[in-house]
């Protein structure tokens, strides 16, 4: 791959050393370029000969492709925290179940399971350990009451990346659902919805896709979806949504019948075009550039006499670098950094979170490292 070129792709090159892909990352041109496609006939034809919704059925494809799903499992919706929703409240619970998740998840994986305490819903969190979740503590936190795991692929403030194929594994031998926020890892990190036993996922597109905000996808086994009752209904969650002259109240057959109304079709012309550019690197690539990168930064950090956070074990780092100093508080460095040198990285629970992509260099990598204060 030339990553050099890739960089064309990324007109925010021109401006910053942007390393916060963890936060909010840049629009790429090929995205930015899908939605200019659908503005322009949307502004010149309006609906007309514009095929937006077969359009839309192609980008349901290419997420399929991208966790190895069928493309009935996959729907659309407008972020992570919608998407866990539909989960949380589309289960049916009884009093004195519980879930299993860490006190490290991402407030979209922690909000939708606490609001079922009122239904007598327990949440149990297993308590992050020197940065790491340990995947012994989550499967020794299920019982004969947990219905779901729930737990981020990557955690966000961290870095570290879960073992997802083997927690899938265990929790299908016990019965229990694994319910996936992947944004942190969807596009730069293999996602195996089979391979790894996953009966739920969500993750929006802002991040490591480089897709607009607000537009996400929600993927729900095919077996599970006459178990997992929809929560928002409307026209379009129906067999025959474009069938305007009855009233025919039958839900879809595949992941459709999780949508309601109209699509946030801008959104997903980008999400399509995002997701194209990183199947034309391929996942696997990307995974072994940001491991490089991120490698190289944590020698950095170490030998500037910075404490990194973050797993570098083999299967748990990710494109996330979380670290500290034992002399300077972070916000002003992050501050510094971005004003200063326009590196821009994020302080995330009392820690300096870099997170560069795979169009960034080394000798971006180094700068990082360059402009941090000397301990």
């Amino acid at each position: 791959m030339d990553w050099d070129a890739l960089r064309d792709e990324f007109p925010i090159t021109r401006n910053y050393n942007f390393q916060n892909h963890a936060a909010v990352s840049p629009i790429c041109r090929r995205a930015a370029d899908a939605v200019r496609v659908y503005l322009k006939h949307a502004e010149e034809n309006s609906y007309l000969n514009g095929g937006f919704y077969k359009h839309a059925d192609r980008v349901r494809g290419q997420i399929a492709e991208l966790i190895n799903a069928n493309p009935d499992e996959v729907t659309f919706c407008k972020n992570t925290s919608e998407g866990l929703s539909f989960v949380a409240n589309g289960l049916s619970w009884n009093n004195g179940d519980n879930v299993v998740t860490s006190n490290a998840e991402f407030a979209a994986n922690m909000y939708p399971w606490m609001a079922l305490r009122s239904r007598g819903v327990q949440v149990r969190m297993v308590f992050e350990e020197d940065g790491r979740v340990p995947l012994e503590r989550l499967m020794e936190a299920i019982d004969s009451r947990t219905r779901v795991v729930a737990i981020s692929s990557v955690q966000f403030a961290s870095g570290y990346r879960t073992d997802l194929a083997t927690l899938g594994e265990y929790c299908q031998s016990k019965g229990v659902f694994l319910c996936v926020d992947a944004i942190q890892s969807l596009g730069v990190f293999p996602i195996d919805v089979k391979g790894m036993n996953i009966d739920f996922l969500a993750a929006d597109g802002h991040k490591w896709l480089c897709a607009p905000e607000g537009a996400g996808l929600f993927f729900v086994r095919k077996e599970l979806q006459g178990h997992l009752r929809p929560t928002s209904i409307g026209w379009m969650s129906m067999k025959e949504p474009f069938n305007f002259a009855r009233y025919q109240f039958e839900f879809a057959d595949s992941a459709k019948r999780y949508d309601s109304g109209s699509y946030n079709l801008a959104g997903i012309y980008a999400l399509g075009g995002a997701i194209e550019l990183l199947q034309e690197i391929g996942v696997e690539q990307a995974a072994h550039r940001l491991l490089q990168l991120t490698d190289r930064l944590t020698e950095g950090l170490r030998d500037k006499g910075y404490r990194v956070v973050s797993s570098r074990m083999p299967g748990e780092a990710s494109g996330i670098v979380a670290f500290f100093s034992d002399v300077h508080p972070p916000e002003p460095i992050q501050h510094h950094l971005q004003t200063e040198h326009r590196i821009v990285i994020a302080v995330r629970c009392g820690r300096l979170r870099a997170s560069p992509h795979v169009y960034n260099t080394e000798r971006e990598i180094d700068q990082l490292v360059e402009a941090l204060p000397k301990h």
